[in-house]
């Protein structure tokens, strides 16, 4: 397992890079769209905009997550990353998805497109542009999900680092609306019919509304406060049950803090006959192990409870 500051200054970087990427291609887009007089060119300059503005959130997020825990707030501000990642994803939903949506149905009465060259040159290098970007975010996912020993898929669906999982799939939705842009403009361009540049702004639109309800739940659900992924609380307590002492976990409770931080609280069984010295080395023991093995666990609480049944 990497090391939590490691996973998040590599984290820190995914989102510089595509903020860079996404405001250069954003002006390019928007100077095409103008010139050129297509909706979907428009539609994917907003897109891009989006990306930038949720770039700078994300970015904003990992710093303030950073912070060290203080008497107010004594396990850290980890929790803020999620709020500052909501806010990026309801951006996302009012003003990509929305505004390409409404675009898109206006422009399909207008006179059509009328320079496609200039059109498809962006479109060209901004794909070219958003596969860097993508290419950088996959390296870090295969590296990151290595670590943990589970494929990409899997890793990309637990993981509490929304910032990773914001950045991937904004930039597999660039991708997708960038050749949905270009087969709206060449529809257009044969047919002479405006309906498919604005239909393509319709879809590109929908997509965005797609990956912002998909990053809202994934950072609502995290800033309510979820629990660990079950493979990975089960590995806490297995961790935990090979104590010398111990004998059974009567409950096993978990929390995620931030993206790097991880509380664990446990009731104990204990052996029979151990004494208190057993029992704090113990604990000191299993707790140094679990830390050693899963850096992101910050906070462990382990309470002595015995083998009669948790009534919660």
């Amino acid at each position: 397992m990497s090391d939590a500051s490691a996973v998040k200054s590599e984290s820190v970087l995914t989102v510089l890079v595509a903020g860079l990427m996404n405001l250069a291609i954003a002006v390019a887009k928007l100077v095409a769209g103008i010139l050129s007089g297509s909706a979907a060119m428009v539609s994917e300059a907003a897109h891009s905009a989006a990306d930038t503005v949720t770039e700078i959130m994300l970015y904003i997020a990992l710093r303030n997550s950073a912070k060290r825990p203080d008497e107010a707030h004594p396990f850290g501000y980890g929790s803020t990353a999620y709020m500052w990642a909501a806010l990026a994803a309801a951006f996302t939903f009012v003003a990509g998805g929305l505004f390409s949506i409404t675009h898109g149905f206006h422009s399909m009465n207008s006179g059509g497109e009328a320079d496609f060259l200039v059109s498809y040159i962006v479109l060209a290098i901004s794909f070219v542009l958003e596969a860097v970007s993508f290419g950088r975010t996959i390296v870090q996912l295969r590296s990151e999900s290595a670590a943990w020993d589970v494929r990409p898929r899997r890793f990309l669906k637990y993981t509490p680092d929304t910032s990773l999982k914001a950045v991937f799939l904004e930039d597999a939705a660039a991708l997708i609306g960038l050749l949905l842009a270009a087969g709206g403009l060449a529809l257009t361009e044969v047919t002479g019919d405006p309906r498919y540049d604005g239909g393509a702004s319709v879809l590109i639109g929908l997509l965005l509304l797609v990956v912002a309800v998909l990053l809202g739940h994934a950072n609502l659900s995290l800033l309510i406060g979820r629990s660990l992924p079950p493979r990975f609380r089960e590995a806490v307590r297995r961790e935990l049950e090979s104590g010398e002492e111990i004998t059974a976990v009567q409950e096993l409770l978990t929390l995620q803090l931030g993206p790097t931080s991880v509380l664990v609280a446990a009731r104990i069984d204990y052996r029979d006959g151990a004494d208190g010295a057993h029992i704090e080395a113990t604990s000191r023991a299993v707790e140094a192990r679990l830390r050693e093995k899963y850096p992101m666990v910050t906070y462990v609480f382990l309470s002595p409870w015995g083998d009669a049944p948790v009534d919660r």
